[in-house]
């Protein structure tokens, strides 16, 4: 038997603003809606869907135990694009291949993007 990661649930201090956070800065798409305590979001060409839960106060926010990373295709051309949202990376780095850079969500999350599934490999 084999389990699908298909949605990660993110803790949020405002959900509301964490939802518009992820809609604008990398797509998904939802109604904003809280619907049994959680607001849905859908990456719309597929892949992972995420849900917004209200934090309780007890929950420790920002911790680095976990990384969202986004696969795109040009790490300089996203950073200028979310710049202008808003949203802005740290430096790029170059791995093997491929680039990323870091970034955190209203409540501190880590987030990255990263051009790695779009490395040309040898």
């Amino acid at each position: 038997m084999s389990a699908t990661l298909n949605t990660i649930i993110i803790y949020a201090k405002n959900m509301q603003r964490s939802a518009e956070f992820y809609r604008l800065h990398f797509g998904f798409e939802t109604s904003g809606e809280v619907v049994e305590g959680l607001i849905e979001l859908t990456a719309p060409k597929g892949g992972t869907n995420l849900l917004i839960h209200q934090a309780a106060k007890s929950v420790k926010l920002g911790q680095a135990a976990v990384k969202l990373m986004f696969s795109v295709a040009d790490v300089a051309a996203f950073k200028a694009i979310s710049a202008e949202r808003g949203l802005l990376f740290g430096s790029t780095h170059q791995a093997n291949g491929y680039a990323f850079a870091n970034a955190k969500d209203p409540d501190q999350n880590n987030i990255c993007i990263s051009s790695r599934a779009y490395r040309e490999l040898n």
